[in-house]
């Protein structure tokens, strides 16, 4: 488990200190600072900076968030955010530190070497997505859950992204950046009730912006590893 940092390109020295920095204002602007939304949404941009090379220690950040944000979750009564998190991202993120350790790129040992999904990869993955989503749909409805649909399809995501990761492909970053999109709009949502959430929804913005990122550096890695 090398140190990430040392590895870390100018291009991506800029782009954690600028989330980072971005991060911090947005938190520290709101009326009311919530110090666990802050180190949350630091820790979750250094993890993506990490994964984007491809560095284990980006799971073990990953662990860290999910238990951060399923407890914020916990607090807006988003008990799908919750459960999703904790009960399968964390897990899940737990399985890819393993995983990842066990296969390191020939090219890099620092970095995990990328896998190129086959037919029975994606055969598992429209399977497993289709029942953990008729799982959580009927837990979710159960719990009375707000904005349903999109805690719904928040699973979904999650669960693609996760599953992505533990394949070692390149499109978990798609995966991730999928469920961005649908958490801007739950905490935009959110922050319409109560305005201290607003820094949540930026958080994911960034996040997006980095798992694009990520997107484009391991497609790049992967051509080279092809080649």
């Amino acid at each position: 488990m090398n140190n990430p940092i040392k590895s870390l390109t100018r291009r991506e020295w800029c782009l954690w200190l600028a989330s980072l920095a971005v991060v911090l204002i947005a938190n520290l602007m709101t009326p009311e600072l919530d110090p666990l939304t802050m180190t949350a949404a630091l820790v979750g941009v250094t993890s993506l900076v990490f994964a984007a090379k491809g560095n284990v220690w980006s799971q073990v950040l990953m662990i860290v968030f999910s238990i951060l944000y399923g407890v914020i979750s916990f607090r807006f009564r988003y008990w799908g955010e919750m459960i999703t998190y904790l009960g399968m991202t964390l897990p899940m993120a737990v399985w890819s530190t393993v995983t990842w350790l066990k296969n390191p790129s020939k090219e890099n040992g620092s970095e995990v070497a990328i896998q190129t999904l086959a037919r029975r990869h994606l055969a598992l993955l429209a399977v497993s997505t289709a029942a953990v989503t008729a799982v959580f749909y009927c837990i979710l409805k159960s719990l009375d859950t707000p904005n349903l649909f999109f805690s719904t399809v928040s699973v979904i995501t999650s669960f693609l992204a996760a599953a992505l990761t533990m394949l070692r492909s390149s499109y978990y970053a798609m995966g991730y950046a999928a469920n961005d999109v649908v958490l801007i709009v739950l905490w935009v949502m959110a922050s319409m009730e109560n305005p201290a959430y607003i820094p949540v929804a930026v958080n994911f913005a960034i996040f997006l912006l980095n798992d694009l990122y990520g997107f484009i550096s391991w497609k790049k890695r992967e051509v080279l590893q092809t080649a």
